[in-house]
C-alpha cells in the first residue's frame, strides 16, 4: 500500500520504513532522546527493525499515518522524525518529534511538525491533536506553543516517574 509523503521547502517527510533502521537506532540512543523520551531498549539494527515493524509500520497500516523520517533535501541526510501517534494511555492522536543534535536550532523541527500538523487536519481529518512533553523539555514546549498547541494540564503514564505536560489543538 502507498502512504502519503509530504514536503516543505527544505524537507522530505516520508513514512519510516525498515530501510531507516540504522538511523532509528542512532536517534533512539541519542542523548536528548534518552533524556526526554526514554530508553526504548533498542540497541541493535535487528531491534531497530523490530521497533519499526511493531510500533511504526503496524500503526501506519492500521491508521494510514505514523512516524515520518525527516530528510534534508539539500543532501538527503536523515535528520530526525516527526509523526502522529496513537499512544496507549492517551486519548486522541499525539504529535511528536525528535532530531539529532546537529540539526536542532535550525527551524527543521518547526518546519516538519507544522507540515505534519497540517496533514493531521487536512489529509487525515483529525478533529484534535495533542502532544506530551517532559516538564524540563523547554525547547519542545516552545515549539508546541509556536505550532499553536495550548497547555491542557498534566498526564501520568505508568512507565513515567513524573507526570508529563499535555497540550492540544483543534483545527
Amino acid at each position: 500500500m502507498s502512504y502519503k509523503t509530504f514536503e516543505t521547502d527544505r524537507l522530505i517527510i516520508r513514512p519510516t520504513t525498515l530501510e531507516d533502521a540504522s538511523f532509528i537506532l542512532q536517534l533512539l540512543n541519542s542523548p536528548s532522546w534518552l533524556k526526554y523520551i526514554g530508553d526504548r531498549n533498542v540497541h541493535t539494527i535487528a531491534e531497530a527493525e523490530d521497533y519499526i515493524s511493531q510500533k511504526i509500520t503496524a500503526q501506519l497500516e492500521r491508521l494510514g499515518f505514523a512516524n515520518y523520517t525527516i530528510i534534508r533535501k539539500q543532501d538527503f541526510t536523515k535528520i530526525g522524525t516527526c509523526g502522529l501517534y496513537d499512544r496507549e494511555g492517551l486519548e486522541g492522536v499525539d504529535i511528536g518529534f525528535a532530531f539529532l543534535s546537529d540539526y536542532t536550532g535550525k527551524g527543521y523541527a518547526y518546519e516538519a511538525a507544522n507540515r505534519v500538523l497540517t496533514a493531521a487536519f487536512n489529509d487525515f481529518n483529525l478533529q484534535e491533536v495533542c502532544a506530551i512533553t517532559d516538564k524540563d523539555n523547554f525547547a519542545s514546549q516552545r515549539l508546541l506553543e509556536k505550532l499553536g498547541l495550548q497547555p491542557a494540564g498534566e498526564i501520568a503514564f505508568p512507565e513515567s516517574e513524573d507526570p508529563l505536560l499535555l497540550y492540544n489543538i483543534k483545527p
